[in-house]
């Protein structure tokens, strides 16, 4: 007989279980005109609201809890910084709506690609971490990481291409910003893989 999961094992899943299905939606959906744009950040925002109420659940959670599996302050930790994930996805989103960015650049594309691919990988951390298999999860935290290099490699090349392509100003400061938002998904997806291993290393 399977053992039955706590409470917060249960909500850390969920919370990445909803940034997964948002970042995929965010990869899948195919923007072709403006009122496409309304439906793409309406979405994303209602993920990121779901995610707003697993937060809150869990710290009342924290809050009123006697014992808990991992210590209080890494479960804390977790929650804000996978939250982070989905703010930043809901950011976006919003960006691509505010500027009309009906066309996304393939570097648009891959760092969606690379993000989406994050947010898999820490999925399935959490959930090996709700079935306490902590010495499993060191090899995704990995994967993360490397997506990470690979926006921040990305990013440079991206901006770098952006200044010598585009003549529009406003493009310029509107694409710009949408680049340095996306590395800054990654950079938080990176924060959850470090603390994941933080987890493991005091619980292994």
């Amino acid at each position: 007989m399977a053992k039955k999961k706590d409470k917060f094992a249960l909500l850390l899943t969920d919370i990445s279980s909803n940034i997964k299905e948002a970042a995929t939606f965010f990869y899948d959906f195919k923007i072709t005109n403006v009122r496409d744009l309304k439906i793409f950040y309406d979405t994303v925002k209602e993920h990121e609201s779901k995610g707003d109420s697993l937060v809150h659940r869990t710290t009342k959670e924290l809050n009123s809890a006697f014992i808990t599996p991992i210590e209080r302050e890494d479960i804390m930790m977790l929650t804000i910084t996978l939250d982070d994930v989905i703010d930043g996805l809901e950011e976006c989103a919003a960006l691509f709506e505010m500027y009309s960015i009906i066309h996304p650049t393939d570097h648009m594309k891959s760092f969606v690609t690379a993000i989406k691919n994050m947010t898999i990988e820490i999925d399935v951390c959490t959930e090996l971490l709700a079935n306490k298999k902590y010495g499993d999860i060191h090899e995704h935290a990995v994967k993360i990481k490397e997506y990470e290099s690979n926006c921040d490699h990305l990013l440079r090349i991206a901006i770098k291409e952006l200044f010598a392509t585009e003549e529009s100003p406003i493009k310029i400061m509107q694409y710009k910003e949408v680049y340095e938002t996306l590395e800054d998904i990654a950079d938080y997806c990176q924060s959850v893989a470090n603390t994941l291993e933080t987890v493991v290393m005091k619980n292994a």
